[in-house]
């Protein structure tokens, strides 16, 4: 054999040997990595009763544990919030709002931060300050009155204010007799010394102003008072916008007859009293429910009254009457057709609103809104839709039909939500969350942000 073929198999050799030994060395370096890998996989079984074996599953096991249990103890805390929530009104929010959301965070900023200062001139025995009284169709007047000085939105600090109130009070001038005329020039004399006093009107020209009157009294009142009603907030019980009524600007004060003369009704049955016709007799409990399609009965005193009488007066299924109900036929007899009916027909009167908007409300009938140029109260803020059927005077001459076509699932529904927006529509003293009072302020507060001095 050469010396070169000897060579050449000897590096042949070596090379077998170092390559064998290589894979040896990984052979071995990997079987101790796994023991290893091995023995911690035992260590953490035995310290953690979760692992179980080597394959990986119960490595992660315990994280899942503390995920699970944390996940419980959100779900417990989301409950408790829940709860909380409910306990303070969140449930009251539904979709009969136009933005539910929207208004349940700018109801809790009013209730937060906004202030109103009250103007203390004028003496309370007259004109001034104070309500006349807090019944009858000029008792949201009265309320608010009574209500804005028990407030916490009152402030006496006039440069907190977000809104200055005028209190003067047009219904305590009719009920001492003063005259249309009488009343401008109370009003006109009034609103000029507080502007000579203090310096807020001529920051704004007024636009931070509101005052309020309830019905024709305190629209014909002020109305000779140009840029009273111009530039000053007007919250009113006539907001029709053909007399000069301005949606963005000014508010629709609800006209209701407080105290109501019997209890509000829902969407079931009523249980009502009827008295018998023995004095000393107790009084009876009668189940009343919904068979009549439609109710009305008052004074033609308008053209859509007129209209409304002459064409369904004798209708076998709209219950119509060109006349008040007298208390002679029966103890509170009117109050109680609202129970027994179905849709409850609410024309204008001498204006456009009617308090029977609010009576068919409390008692739990679908009012039935026949008015034209009509800013409903609140309309920016609930859905009149959703608990009302809203008809153009036009509509009269097929009422009959539009009510009979409305399906009895949807009829269900407007009456449902009816028992929901009665809250909106009544007067407490001291005031109660989400009452007229509230909604009004709520109004007032939506309106505070384009005219902040």
């Amino acid at each position: 054999m050469s010396a070169s073929k000897f060579q050449q198999q000897s590096m042949l050799t070596l090379r077998g040997s170092l390559l064998s030994l290589a894979i040896l060395t990984f052979v071995s370096l990997t079987y101790l990595s796994l023991n290893s890998l091995h023995s911690s996989f035992s260590s953490s079984a035995q310290s953690s009763p979760a692992a179980i074996s080597a394959s990986g599953k119960q490595i992660i096991q315990p994280l899942r544990e503390t995920e699970a249990s944390a996940g419980q103890e959100e779900s417990g805390n989301a409950k408790e919030d829940e709860e909380a929530g409910r306990s303070d009104g969140d449930d009251e929010i539904t979709d009969l709002y136009h933005y539910p959301e929207v208004f349940k965070l700018n109801y809790a900023a009013m209730e937060e931060n906004f202030k109103v200062y009250i103007y203390p001139d004028g003496d309370p025995k007259t004109f001034y300050q104070t309500p006349r009284k807090l019944t009858g169709k000029y008792a949201s007047e009265g309320y608010f009155f009574q209500n804005i000085r028990e407030s916490k939105f009152r402030t006496e600090d006039p440069d907190q204010a977000h809104l200055f109130f005028i209190p003067i009070s047009c219904h305590k001038m009719r009920g001492k007799g003063t005259s249309y005329e009488n009343m401008t020039i109370i009003v006109q004399n009034y609103l000029d010394g507080l502007i000579a006093k203090y310096p807020y009107w001529n920051r704004t020209l007024g636009a931070d102003h509101f005052f309020v009157t309830c019905h024709d009294v305190g629209v014909r009142a002020t109305e000779g008072v140009p840029f009273l009603v111009k530039n000053a907030i007007r919250a009113v019980c006539s907001p029709s916008y053909d007399v000069g009524f301005i949606p963005h600007k000014d508010v629709a004060l609800p006209q209701i007859l407080q105290p109501f003369a019997l209890p509000a009704g829902g969407n079931k049955c009523n249980q009502i009293f009827l008295r018998s016709e023995c004095r000393h007799c107790s009084l009876t409990r009668t189940m009343v429910c919904r068979t009549t399609l439609g109710f009305w009965a008052g004074h033609r005193n308008s053209r859509i009254r007129v209209i409304l009488a002459r064409v369904w007066e004798n209708d076998t299924e709209l219950d119509i009457s060109n006349n008040r109900i007298s208390r002679a036929t029966g103890h509170l007899v009117y109050q109680k057709r609202f129970y027994k009916t179905k849709f409850c027909i609410c024309p204008g009167g001498s204006q456009v609103n009617s308090a029977r908007i609010t009576d068919s409300i409390h008692y739990g009938c679908v009012p039935v809104i026949l008015s034209n140029y009509y800013d409903l109260p609140f309309n920016d803020i609930i859905d009149w839709n959703k608990f009302a059927v809203v008809l153009k005077e036009k509509d009269v001459y097929q009422l009959k039909q539009i009510l009979k076509d409305i399906p009895h699932e949807k009829f269900l529904e407007l009456n449902k939500n009816v028992a929901k927006v009665q809250k909106h529509f009544q007067w407490n003293s001291p005031p109660v969350k989400y009452d007229a009072f509230h909604m009004v302020m709520y109004d007032l507060w939506l309106r505070r942000h384009v005219i902040r001095y």
